[in-house]
């Protein structure tokens, strides 16, 4: 922090648009009333009847950078929503700019911080660059029930890190903006129960799941930067469970033990860190089922397993019965779920082994300190909405508060890992985000290993087991790897690179904790040994390492990871690690971090449509 800065006397004007949003009348049609003047404020809807409120410009005067602690602490500004209607109502805050007065300059977003109250649960201090770029900063998006009301407290304060270039006599005037709509699409089971095409059908055998069966059924759903299929219906509440459609990861299931309550895979399903998967999904309280129960009864059969062991988690995996129900009447090859990988499933085989499903579909099982593929399984609630797509792989079915728009302009820190972006040159210009283990920027990685010349290129790692800027794999890739010459990257793609990146390089033993690859002893409270430099890999338990689209057509690869003193793992090209001497020669997925000011210039983040990226001035 400047010190200067600290005595520096500032101002912090914020105009807040206090909006109390009645919702009145039932919606026969589609329509847009616009309200004028000096606000600012959309609503999409039919036939309704808006009250607004607002009070006075409010202003801060005499601030100074603070503390979070500090800044959360403030009285903030108070705004509510309430649908007085007779229908359920959807809609997303929006904080816009408002112009400046003659002589005055901006804060710029990345100076900001924030904190949003709603209705008195208190959230996390964040960047205000993590609300997305003006016009589209979001501040909210929920949907309302009749008569349902949610409060607000917005808290903004200067970043106690803000610089005096940043900051020091420099103004930050803003208002509230709302869009509302009535509900849009149909729920999730309804879609699915009026049929899943030709190459599916609806199996209603079993009272407690109704399955969908068949070679390729229509049940491609897209969330949260991964594509699904769907599996079930619970008839007793409508939910869905999905299961996705490539290992995400790969793990050892467990230390040793077959239960999957207190495994490995439990908690890295359900970690809500960076360092799991699901601290890496879009709102998951608003999506899934968070008390979702999983069957992970022991059986040698694969039946319909009684409910002996049942474990209560938003995340988790098919069992052995609810996957051979999703082949059921086909043929041998084992149906829409079998993409030649192989992957982990719920089920204890006995005391010794898990069930894993092979890549030639078949059922098999493995000791559980093995490290396999993991397709993670969740439930969505019953009021999740299809607004879109066809349910084929091309054309998924896109879920209402996740198929969003007018994303240009919005910073790329603010997205979901898996989702794609164009980045990179020829074959090799396609990527996907991994996470924001940096807080800040976003990791990215090769959607495949590299190519040269439709060849898959092979490398060495080194003469030993640790990444470095100096081993074999490291040299290429912060080296050739970044010279345009090479035809790898553009300029462009290198100036959006952090210049220094943290890689952890912990080693990952037969049955050890996935945590291992990034600290150092059981109780997790320090890092592993660790490198910088701008290019890396991904470690193992890592979200996206393991992920192929189909097994057998590609190229094993690295990850930075060691098993033990003489062998570093990789992924190969059917979802499990193997290792090997660091001698051996494997292919390479660059990882890297985008800067924070990488913002969105086209594209939805799909495989069909990427994202399209530039630099932004901050």
């Amino acid at each position: 922090m400047n010190e200067s800065l600290k005595k520096d006397r500032m101002v912090l004007i914020i105009s807040i648009l206090i909006l109390v949003v009645l919702l009145i009348g039932v919606s026969f049609a589609y329509l847009v009333t616009t309200l004028t003047g000096d606000k600012e404020y959309i609503v999409r809807a039919g036939s309704l009847n808006l009250i607004l409120t607002e009070n006075n410009e409010i202003t801060l005067e005499g601030q100074i950078p603070e503390e979070d602690s500090v800044g959360m602490s403030q009285d903030g500004f108070t705004f509510s929503v309430e649908n007085k209607g007779n229908i359920e109502t959807e809609y997303t805050v929006y904080l816009d700019d408002i112009e400046l007065s003659e002589g005055e300059t901006r804060i710029p977003d990345s100076a900001l911080r924030y904190s949003l109250e709603k209705n008195e649960t208190l959230g996390e201090a964040k960047d205000l660059t993590t609300m997305g770029a003006n016009p589209n900063r979001v501040v909210d998006s929920d949907s309302l029930p009749v008569d349902g009301i949610n409060t607000y407290t917005l808290r903004i304060w200067i970043d106690y890190d803000a610089t005096v270039e940043e900051a020091s006599g420099k103004v930050f005037k803003a208002k509230l903006r709302i869009e509302a709509s009535q509900v849009r699409g149909e729920p999730v089971a309804d879609v699915l129960l009026a049929g899943v095409g030709e190459n599916g059908a609806i199996n209603t055998t079993d009272p407690d799941q109704t399955f969908i069966t068949g070679t390729d059924p229509n049940n491609y759903i897209w969330y949260s930067g991964k594509l699904w299929r769907a599996i079930s219906i619970d008839p007793a509440d409508n939910s869905v469970k999905l299961v996705t459609q490539w290992n995400i990861s790969t793990i050892p299931y467990s230390g040793g033990d077959t239960a999957f309550e207190g495994s490995y895979m439990e908690e890295w399903l359900n970690d809500t860190s960076v360092d799991g998967f699901l601290g890496n999904l879009r709102e998951p309280e608003k999506f899934i089922k968070m008390d979702s129960e999983w069957n992970a009864t022991m059986m040698t059969g694969t039946g319909k397993p009684a409910e002996t062991t049942m474990v209560t988690d938003p995340v988790g995996l098919l069992n052995v019965y609810e996957y051979t129900m999703s082949y059921d009447g086909t043929t041998s090859a084992k149906g829409y779920l079998n993409d030649a990988l192989a992957w982990w499933i719920l089920t204890p085989y006995d005391s010794s082994n898990v069930y894993t499903i092979g890549a030639d579909g078949n059922t098999y099982f493995a000791t559980p300190s093995g490290a396999g593929g993991i397709r993670p399984a969740i439930n969505l609630k019953s009021d999740v909405r299809i607004v879109s797509g066809e349910g084929t792989k091309e054309n998924p079915y896109r879920l209402n508060r996740d198929n969003d728009k007018n994303i240009v302009g919005t910073r790329l820190n603010t997205r979901y890992s898996g989702e794609y972006i164009k980045f990179g040159t020829g074959e090799n210009n396609l990527y996907r985000i991994v996470s924001h283990e940096n807080g800040t920027g976003t990791k990215i990685v090769s959607a495949e290993p590299l190519k040269n010349g439709g060849t898959f290129v092979k490398s060495a790692f080194g003469s030993n087991t640790t990444f470095s800027n100096t081993n074999t794999i490291g040299t290429f890739l912060n080296n050739d790897y970044l010279n345009p010459g090479n035809g790898y990257l553009t300029s462009d793609d290198i100036a959006m690179i952090e210049n220094n990146t943290t890689w952890y390089l912990g080693t990952v033993g037969i049955g050890a904790s996935y945590k291992m690859a990034k600290y150092t002893n059981n109780n997790l409270d320090s890092l592993a040994t660790n490198a910088n430099m701008m290019i890396g890999l991904l470690r193992v338990g890592e979200m996206l390492a393991g992920q192929f689209e189909k097994g057998g057509n590609t190229m094993s690869y690295w990850t930075l990871t060691p098993i033990n003193s003489t062998n570093v793992r990789g992924i190969d090209d059917y979802g499990y690690t193997f290792y090997n001497y660091p001698a051996d020669e494997f292919g390479i997925k660059p990882c890297l971090n985008l800067k924070e000011n990488v913002v969105i210039t086209g594209g939805d983040g799909t495989l069909q449509n990427p994202f399209t990226l530039a630099l932004a001035s901050y």
